[in-house]
């Protein structure tokens, strides 16, 4: 029994026990530093929920320290020698200080992304070349984040160093050997399990959405998980995948994917669509007459003046979590769910869109975006859509305008799109905003001519706003300004003060807006249906006398036709629907909460309820809509 290496195996279980301990502290800071957004009732729901938290700890730390559990049990005689155990020493402390680092990144990333951090980001990166200085900029304004990532590791450390491996020399290797080999088998077993979450073999592997089994609140969820979960979980997967839960002609008949519109026009309108960098529509009074907010400021005061000349939609939802997830729902109808569409194996296809129906009707097409040119992956997947031109930093030429971080200035570069479109009619333009994206920043010559707010944001959303009035008193002097269509919208939200915005779904909304000076397009008026991005697409297609089929899950918010709707986006983890007077939640097998749709805050869950006739049909709905999506991505039907 001597022989037996019970010293390395125990102080391996103190080293482990160390992860699971600051794992632990880590997830209480997560929900520290977001605690505005996610709402825990009692310490014993917190408690309750970092017990089963446990579980995808487990698996995340495994992950991490397979390796390092081989090099602590392997039998090499030599193992418990101070110079191996220096070595062991450094690769613990580099291995689980990068992937703990993980979580300290998300207490900032999660207030953007809505989400915590998966291998999606790879894709949203891989075309950045400022990564440094964003990272930089993001320390400086958050430094708590970084003196308690620090702190952490020092005690950790510490706590490492307290229990030492102590020298000793083997007198019987065959017995050292065999327990060792045994001791490293049974190891390896529970290493498998601990991975996958269970030991049984009929079980899959814990995942994402197994989160949500221990918590009333799905955004809660967030914090039973952690961020090495669910990047390493997330790592070459693929969510998509086809499915049946009904017949085709359920799908025609009740989620009519394509549309087919007849209006009938003279002359073809023009075309203007602002997507605005993180515009949620907690910044914009013009969205908000209704909420009843105590001591509610706009940030947008040009945008409320133009509202009062508009067709406004005061229930708007963004369908994606990211700028590139905007991009493909305004422009192209296809909402991101678990995983985004654009960073998935099927993006490169032929995709009918706004930008293709606009050159089948001899438009000239062009997309607007500051930064330098590939930046977000625009021009990749404006390439895909069709854009005949694509005007980037590189195309501005002039970096005196250069924020330094991210893109050229909006306000020159607004009044550079005004100049530039047009000189061939009729014409569809997209400009993609910047200035209101982290860290947040406006130009020197207007530090303190906005009012200050509670949220970094409300500065850049102001000189956006100042920037997009200057480009309409410009472009109120070109020719073509009198028969054109100007819609304001953003590509997700951000930044939130309010405790209304702090809701699930209104973590979504967003301003809609459509203006034309011309009125004959009768764009008017405030709409408080629920709508969302992926409308903007057919509805545009309407307006500019598109009469043939398109494929668009949306419906055009001018028609007098009677389409359904299914307003559609995710949290990272479930997809969440909202059906007529209803919100539904689904993980793509069935159905996993119920709401009343003015439940925004998904707090009363009424899935073990009895069910309506019309929540049985809703429900089949929410499985035929995402049936068909996965079938005309992975099958290519997009067109």
């Amino acid at each position: 029994m001597k022989e037996i290496r019970w010293q390395e195996f125990l102080i391996l279980m103190y080293r482990l026990f160390l992860v699971y301990f600051f794992y632990q502290i880590a997830r209480f800071l997560f929900w520290f530093f977001n605690r505005d957004l996610l709402k825990i009732d009692s310490v014993g729901d917190y408690f309750k929920i970092a017990y089963h938290g446990t579980a995808f700890d487990t698996t995340a730390i495994l992950y991490v320290n397979s390796v390092f559990i081989l090099l602590s049990l392997i039998p090499i005689i030599v193992n418990s020698k101070a110079g191996y155990q220096k070595f062991l020493f450094w690769w613990y402390f580099i291995t689980n200080g990068i992937a703990f680092s993980f979580n300290f990144g998300d207490f900032v990333y999660f207030r953007f992304s809505q989400s915590r951090l998966t291998s999606s980001v790879l894709s949203v990166v891989e075309h950045e070349s400022n990564l440094a200085k964003v990272f930089l900029n993001s320390t400086i304004q958050n430094p708590m984040v970084l003196i308690s990532f620090v702190l952490c590791m020092a005690l950790w450390v510490f706590l490492y160093k307290r229990v030492k491996v102590h020298y000793r020399k083997s007198q019987n290797l065959v017995v050292y050997f065999i327990s060792s080999i045994l001791i490293l088998c049974g190891t390896a077993v529970l290493v498998v399990g601990g991975i996958r979450g269970d030991f049984r073999h009929s079980t899959r592997p814990i995942n994402l959405v197994d989160a949500n089994k221990h918590v009333k609140n799905p955004t809660l969820a967030n914090v039973v998980l952690n961020s090495v979960f669910s990047f390493f979980r997330t790592i070459n997967t693929n969510s998509f995948k086809i499915v049946h839960f009904v017949d085709e002609s359920f799908i025609e008949k009740e989620i009519q994917p394509y549309k087919h519109y007849d209006r009938q026009v003279e002359s073809r309108p023009n075309v203007v669509i602002f997507i605005v960098e993180s515009l949620g529509k907690e910044y914009s009074g013009a969205f908000n007459k209704e909420t009843k907010i105590k001591d509610y400021v706009s940030y947008t005061p040009f945008v409320d003046s133009l509202a009062q000349h508009s067709l406004i939609f005061t229930n708007a939802f963004a369908n994606g979590r990211q700028s590139i997830h905007g991009m493909s729902s305004v422009l192209a109808g296809i909402p991101s769910l678990t995983d985004a569409f654009t960073s998935s194996p099927y993006s490169n296809q032929k995709i009918q869109s706004i930008v293709s129906v606009a050159n089948d009707l001899g438009y000239d097409t062009s997309f607007y975006h500051g930064a330098p040119n590939g930046s977000m992956g625009f021009l990749g997947f404006g390439n895909i859509l069709g854009f005949k031109h694509y005007f980037g930093k590189d195309e501005y030429n002039n970096d005196k305008d250069f924020d330094g971080i991210w893109s050229i200035w909006d306000e020159p570069f607004f009044q550079y799109f005004a100049s530039n479109i047009g000189k061939q009619q009729p014409f569809l333009s997209t400009i993609f905003t910047a200035s209101s994206h982290d860290p947040f920043k406006i130009p020197e010559q207007y530090k303190g001519k906005f009012k200050k707010g509670p949220l970094a944001i409300h500065e850049p959303i102001q000189y956006t706003d100042m920037s997009l009035k200057k480009f309409f008193e410009t472009a109120s002097k070109k020719p073509w300004y009198q028969n054109t269509i100007f819609v304001i919208t953003a590509d997700h939200t951000n930044m939130i003060h309010y405790p209304e915005y702090q809701k699930t779904m209104n973590r979504f909304a967003i301003p809609l807006l459509f203006y034309s000076p011309n009125p004959k397009y009768n764009l008017q008026g405030v709409n408080k249906d629920f709508v969302q991005q992926i409308d903007i697409y057919p509805t545009l297609a309407d307006l500019m006398g598109y009469n043939k089929p398109i494929r668009s899950w949306g419906r055009s918010l001018v028609s007098d036709k009677k389409e359904p709707s299914i307003i559609v986006n995710s949290d990272s983890i479930q997809e969440q629907m909202i059906i007529r007077d209803f919100i539904y939640t689904f993980n793509g097998k069935e159905v996993t909460g119920i709401y009343d749709n003015t439940d925004l805050g998904l707090a009363n869950n009424q899935i073990n309820k009895p069910k309506s006739k019309q929540q049985e049909l809703d429900m089949m709905k929410v499985k035929a809509w995402y049936q068909d999506y996965m079938n005309r991505v992975i099958n290519k039907k997009l067109y």
